[in-house]
């Protein structure tokens, strides 16, 4: 008979975890980019399991509603953090946005001109842009200059210098389809 490895037990005699749920999340936590979801051979990979301990890990976060999951194929799954939808730069705390936040980071994370007070302003002109953009779906530069330069001139005191700061961070937002070369409508394809 040949010697086995005795694998430990918990109180109920049962084998006991070697990887909690926990482990699973820091396979999460560790990625480059936290928006890419994950698939089982990714934790299989990051925590030496196999393919069934993986799965059932995955299984308990997505129960607790730490992690969402969906098929992409016939035989295939991924997982991910869902990210919550925040409040808009500058908003109050409580506002009720529809927003994704990936969207709030993005003009957060802007390349915007200023600091301070000028830069805050700033944010609040792009994310009001963003707004007018998803309230109407095609837009012209004129569009934007009537309907959101006046009331968020953000420092500016023209509306050109105004869309030449706004309008580079602007195209770079989730959702935000830019005119092509010589054209001159902005599409907003969601966020």
């Amino acid at each position: 008979m040949s010697e086995e490895r005795e694998r430990p037990r918990n109180d109920d005699g049962q084998y006991a975890d070697r990887i909690p749920p926990e482990a699973v999340l820091e396979v999460f936590d560790d990625r480059d980019d936290l928006a890419r979801p994950l698939t089982a051979s990714d934790v299989m990979d990051a925590l030496d399991c196999s393919r069934r301990t993986a799965h059932n890990k995955l299984s308990t976060l997505v129960d607790r509603g730490t992690l969402q999951t969906r098929k992409v194929g016939a035989r295939s799954r991924v997982w991910w953090v869902p990210m919550e939808r925040g409040p808009a730069p500058g908003a109050a705390a409580d506002a009720d946005t529809d927003r994704p936040l990936a969207v709030d980071n993005a003009i957060r994370d802007a390349t915007l001109p200023g600091s301070g007070p000028t830069l805050e302003a700033r944010r609040e002109a792009l994310s009001a842009a963003y707004d007018y953009l998803a309230a109407n779906p095609e837009a012209k530069k004129a569009d934007f200059l009537r309907d959101v330069y006046h009331d968020h001139p953000a420092g500016y005191e023209s509306a050109e210098a105004w869309w030449n700061a706004i309008q580079p961070a602007l195209k770079d937002l989730p959702g935000v389809d830019p005119p092509a070369e010589r054209g001159h409508l902005w599409h907003f394809l969601g966020g």
